[in-house]
């Protein structure tokens, strides 16, 4: 028998195969494409997502000889649609964690509730990434369009599709700003509050609970047998950190992707105003009874597409970017780059936030502005390490990397130089699915916990990174004086001048 694990992210959908002891049976890969409407605003396409979904199924399933015991279904965090539930077709298009379309209806959001004691129940800082900014900003369009609907992340709709039922987990739920994580509940007066249906939300339910099984009647052609357990296995750096052992107090989870992430795990408590003021978002594990904290560079590997996108007369290729890496001297770039291409996030959310690169000559050269995008995404790396060392009371000085950014181990160093890190690798090319098959066989009964799941799970650690200390000191001197020091000139700027 054998785990299905299903990740639906912004750059890619994926589904994986894996055995019980975490090894790889079989995985496929489709992009997910980003579309734009009449007003420039992205959107994903549901039917596209459960095509990419649907077809890699397909081709793991079909032939076959591992039967499935169980599926783990994980995604982004804050992207949504809404759905009909007498239907089930999706009244909208997903709206992207990254889609600024809600900025307005934030901005109203936090007039309603005083900001710590909406923080103390729902772990996070106003913002329209999440999803009661996007409800409210679809209200405005059209207020019928919340009639008999259900809003459903890109995990619980991918569920649906593959069981009929209509749910999510507390990890998922937690990020709309409308579910109180102390309570594990959704908030009917606060939903109220905003004319909101008491049934716009789906149950929520611990990650990786039985959701339910699927169905014949979507089966066809996909290689499923029908009543095999569905389970949405939660936030994705939650599940991948699980699949990596990160997932006790003191040992952090760095996901690097197109955003990158930083995450630790604690006992589920009553947040304080120490939590409140760092600037970190908070909310529900995938493991019972913890809490994580979070902070997070809306723009890390982005700003490396960015830059393969925009500074070649055709889009650069991976090898490439390698290359350029690869000519630059050891040390410090002394160019300092601000990777606010999205905004910036915790602890320093700022949605008018806007990417910088101050100190250039005209002697640089396009390798030494990479460099330059590199050493920024890790001095934000370094910003959340210090903030999570404060409220966490633990010493962080060894982090569990993974993602398509680890590939780059220039860049990898880097981080390890200016955070004075020891980085370790894993040998798992993809954390996120196997984190959500495991989850999946933890909450269906596969394994007893998550101690006995990763116990079962075999892999070797590939490599570790070691910083070099006569360069960290370089660095922190550079970090100190230049990159915190101009933070908060650069951010009065923008806010004085708001680009469009």
């Amino acid at each position: 028998m054998g785990l299905l694990g299903i990740d639906i992210g912004t750059t890619h959908c994926k589904a994986g195969f894996f055995k019980e002891d975490g090894s790889v049976i079989k995985i496929a890969v489709r992009p997910t494409n980003t579309h734009f409407n009449q007003q420039g605003e992205p959107f994903f396409s549901p039917e596209e997502i459960w095509g990419n979904i649907a077809s890699c199924l397909k081709e793991i399933l079909l032939g076959s000889e591992e039967k499935v015991s169980a599926i783990g279904i994980t995604s982004m965090a804050e992207t949504g649609l809404l759905l009909d539930r007498r239907t089930g077709r999706p009244r909208t298009n997903f709206i992207p964690w990254f889609s600024r379309c809600a900025e307005t209806e934030a901005e109203e959001i936090s007039n309603e509730d005083k900001p710590f004691d909406r923080f103390q129940k729902t772990g996070l800082h106003n913002s329209y990434k999440y999803g009661l900014a996007k409800i409210l900003q679809l209200k405005k369009q059209d207020k019928n369009l919340l009639e008999e609907a259900v809003w459903l992340s890109a995990s619980d709709y991918i569920a649906y599709r593959l069981t009929g039922n209509f749910a999510t987990d507390f990890s998922l739920a937690a990020r709309t700003y409308a579910f109180r994580i102390d309570q594990l509940t959704w908030d009917q007066p606060w939903i109220k509050h905003f004319g909101l249906p008491e049934r716009l939300f789906p149950e929520a339910m611990p990650s990786g609970n039985q959701m339910g099984v699927t169905q014949t009647k979507v089966l066809d052609g996909l290689g499923l047998s029908p009543g095999i357990p569905v389970a949405i296995a939660g936030h994705d750096h939650l599940v991948a950190a699980l699949a990596v052992g990160a997932i006790n107090p003191g040992i952090v989870f760095d996901s690097i992707g197109t955003a990158e992430t930083m995450v630790g795990a604690f006992e589920k408590k009553q947040l304080t105003e120490m939590e409140y003021t760092s600037g970190m978002t908070f909310g529900c594990h995938i493991v019972r009874d913890r809490f994580f904290w979070m902070g997070g560079i809306s723009a890390s590997g982005g700003s490396i597409e960015w830059f393969r996108e925009h500074f070649s007369n055709q889009k650069m290729s991976y090898e490439e970017i390698m290359n350029l890496s690869a000519s630059v001297k050891a040390g410090p770039s002394r160019i300092l780059y601000y990777p606010y291409l999205s905004g910036s996030g915790s602890p320093q959310p700022d949605p008018f936030a806007r990417g910088a690169f101050i100190g250039l000559k005209s002697s640089h050269q396009r390798k030494d502005l990479l460099k330059a995008m590199m050493e920024g995404t890790a001095y934000e790396l370094e910003s959340i390490r210090r903030s999570a060392e404060r409220i966490s009371g633990h010493q962080i000085n060894r982090m569990i990397s993974v993602g398509g950014g680890t590939k780059n181990e220039y860049w990898l160093q880097i981080k390890a130089d200016i955070t004075n890190c020891h980085l370790t690798i894993p040998k798992i090319n993809e954390a996120t699915l196997l984190g959500a098959a495991i989850t999946a066989g933890i909450g269906t009964g596969v394994y007893k916990s998550e101690e006995d799941a990763l116990s079962a799970v075999h892999f070797m650690h590939s490599k570790e990174i070691t910083p070099n200390q006569k360069i960290h000191q370089e660095y922190k001197c550079l970090y100190d004086e230049g990159y915190m020091g101009l933070q908060e000139h650069l951010r009065n700027f923008y806010r004085s001048f708001p680009s469009s």
